[in-house]
């Protein structure tokens, strides 16, 4: 069997990190899809169509390819959260969540292109914060980390400082499932370990 090449739609570093952790060697391939495009009300919903928009975006360029597209949100009382805006939407929302909990979602999509199959999944992993002081939450602001992340942080970052435990899938809070992608190759025919490099 003919292994296809990965492609990963994302310019997520902490995505492509995590893949390199398991011996993929993923070929990134950032997608221009504009989200804003998308306006839906329920997290699981929303992150798989962005995961599959993104992929869609990039498989034309990929003729023999596992293309994967991942998106994330944190949903908490109701409210989808993606990347804070600026630092001041970062230090409001930080407010929220110190003391609480929220779920993170990842929407996972799978385009083999040789087979001409999609797979859409979600995983959700339980985030408990830990209580805040403003010093803190400034602070923690004021690296820059939480801009760069669904939910206002990084749990492979400074923000694991502040995160006191989580209830499910590690790795999913960091962007990307690695049990459920392992689960998705082989319902796609594949073992995860033909991508190993």
């Amino acid at each position: 069997m003919t292994i296809p090449q990965f492609v990963l739609a994302s310019a997520s570093p902490a995505r492509r990190r995590l893949l390199q952790t398991v011996g993929i060697e993923a070929i990134i391939c950032p997608s221009d899809f504009d989200e804003s495009q998308i306006q839906l009300n329920e997290p699981g919903e929303l992150v798989k169509t962005l995961a599959q928009c993104k992929a869609e975006t990039v498989i034309s360029q990929f003729p023999s390819a596992l293309v994967m597209g991942c998106d994330s949100v944190l949903a908490m009382d109701g409210e989808i959260y993606g990347k804070p805006g600026n630092a001041n939407e970062a230090i409001a929302r930080w407010q929220l969540m110190q003391g609480n909990f929220g779920d993170l979602y990842t929407g996972h999509v799978l385009i083999d292109t040789t087979k001409n199959q999609t797979l859409v999944k979600c995983q959700v992993t339980r985030v408990y914060f830990a209580k805040m002081s403003d010093r803190a939450i400034q602070a923690y602001v004021a690296t820059g980390e939480p801009l760069q992340c669904a939910g206002a942080f990084a749990i492979e970052g400074f923000g694991s400082l502040f995160v006191e435990k989580i209830a499910g899938c590690h790795s999913n809070v960091i962007g990307l499932s690695l049990p459920l992608l392992r689960l998705m190759i082989g319902e796609l025919g594949y073992e995860v370990t033909d991508f190993w490099q």
